[in-house]
């Protein structure tokens, strides 16, 4: 499945060799009736698709695929749009997941997944998100869905409950690396209470990744050194350290992110749930378009490939990285330096909880904008189909 063709390298394939599945971040009915999603599979190895509201709300509005079933559940008298959305991402989720069946398998359950989110509206509800990620879990019906779920406090503890129950987790807007830290225990917590009621036989069946958002640190990051690279008369010496900072934070953060999930497997804790066949929380980095054009396009893959981790890429830069990206171990690379770079901006005045509290709550507020806009265009689509012409709730 991932051997590598010696006269055509596919550096995407060649990830893999190096202990990185890639998962695409986008899903839509065209993706996956058109064929492209199994050629991805096929071609360029990828391994599973996450999904987010932006992603289902840019699928929905951008095409008519949708129409014909959003006509045929209205005539049959849906009239709510969360429930006609909830209705169509299913049932994309779903086949999306039978295609990748075949990675699933031939991975032990490891890869294959397609990742379907709670609504951004409970990121703060522990108990709703719970009963959401449930029903959503039953619906998909597939063993190789996961559901995400935020790392908020709430979010947190809503993981917990749904891995001891033996939900597969996508905990996602993860920037902070104390957040990471409770997410593991977190996860751990979900595994001892399975093995406590007697799921120990099934703890290899249950599945998560933690989804690390990278760019968006740089952005906000390089916007406050640029601030004060922009201050006349700037310190030549000061004006070195911030340039050499720039585009560097995200990486240095991801990397020592990192060096956190080692030394969780080197616990006494992880021991003993490894030796009930549990599997790692693989480290996910996610939100790894580049931004900023100065950057290479393939700059968030090419800096962060290393064991045991995934990295989901928007379309574009999946075609960037198998165009002329180049597979080597780096994740473990200049960690020291990595360490050099977050002491360097804390002696600078920038406070990176500060930035990753913000980025967390921003996030939350992106997925919310981005679940009402999707709503809309649900209401939209199906205003026509309606007898009455009036507005979906």
């Amino acid at each position: 499945m991932d051997a590598l063709n010696v006269e055509n390298p596919n550096p995407l394939r060649a990830l893999n060799s190096h202990g990185q599945s890639i998962w695409l971040d986008s899903i839509s009915r065209r993706l996956i009736e058109s064929g492209e999603l199994q050629q991805l599979i096929a071609a360029d190895g990828l391994r599973g698709v996450t999904s987010n509201p932006a992603i289902f709300e840019q699928a929905i509005r951008g095409s008519a695929d949708y129409s014909a079933t959003l006509s045929s559940l209205v005539s049959n008298g849906e009239r709510d749009a969360e429930a006609l959305y909830e209705r169509l991402a299913v049932a994309d989720v779903r086949e999306a997941a039978d295609i990748l069946r075949p990675v699933f398998d031939a991975t032990a359950k490891r890869d294959g997944y397609v990742s379907l989110e709670v609504s951004p509206y409970l990121a703060n509800k522990t108990e709703e998100t719970v009963q959401e990620a449930r029903r959503l879990w039953k619906a998909v019906d597939r063993p190789n869905v996961m559901i995400k779920v935020p790392a908020t406090p709430s979010g947190i503890v809503a993981i917990r409950t749904l891995i001891g129950e033996g939900i597969n987790i996508n905990v996602t807007l993860l920037f902070a690396i104390d957040a990471y830290e409770a997410v593991a225990d977190a996860y751990m917590s979900g595994l001892e209470t399975s093995m406590a009621s007697g799921g120990r036989g099934r703890l290899g069946d249950v599945a998560s990744v933690a989804s690390f958002f990278v760019s968006r640190i740089d952005t906000t990051v390089d916007a406050q050194l640029r601030q004060r690279l922009a201050v006349p008369d700037i310190d030549h010496y000061q004006k070195r350290v911030l340039e050499a900072l720039l585009g560097t934070v995200a990486v240095a953060n991801a990397k020592l992110a990192y060096t956190s999930y080692q030394r969780m497997l080197a616990t006494a804790r992880w021991a003993r749930l490894a030796e009930s066949g549990a599997q790692t929380q693989r480290l996910l980095w996610a939100s790894t378009g580049t931004k900023d054009a100065a950057y290479s396009d393939v700059k968030y893959i090419a800096e962060l490939i290393g064991p045991d981790t995934v990295n989901t890429v928007p379309p574009a830069t999946l075609s960037a990285f198998r165009d002329h990206g180049v597979a080597r171990t780096t994740l473990t690379a200049s960690v020291d330096e990595a360490r050099h770079i977050m002491e360097t901006l804390d002696n600078i005045g920038i406070s990176l909880t500060d930035v990753t509290d913000k980025l967390l709550e921003d996030g939350l507020k992106l997925f919310a904008d981005a679940f009402d806009r999707l709503l809309a265009a649900v209401g939209q689509q199906t205003r026509s189909e309606r007898p009455d012409a009036a507005a979906v709730v």
